[in-house]
């Protein structure tokens, strides 16, 4: 997956729309391969983001499992935390 691309589920705060939107453009973006389309594919690009958008809201909406709520702080640290120990493997020892 794409490390751009967050868990949205289950936050407190909830996800926003810009959150949903933003993980939509990277999944375009990637699957895609185009970081900004050309011109004559900008219209596509935006449907496909605004597609991708509608389906991940209504599929984050529909999820009935109940983890743990998570914060933006705590994944934050997660990732960080992950970071670290992928750069303490490609140190040299």
């Amino acid at each position: 997956m794409c490390r751009n691309i967050r868990v949205l589920y289950n936050f407190e705060p909830p996800t926003t729309e810009d959150e949903i939107r933003a993980a939509a453009v990277q999944y375009v973006r990637k699957v895609s391969g185009l970081a900004r389309p050309s011109a004559v594919d900008v219209e596509t690009f935006e449907d496909a983001v605004a597609e991708v958008t509608a389906t991940t809201r209504r599929l984050l909406g529909s999820l009935r499992a109940r983890t743990a709520l998570r914060t933006r702080e705590s994944e934050r640290e997660k990732a960080r935390a992950r970071g670290e120990r992928r750069m303490a493997r490609r140190s040299p020892a």
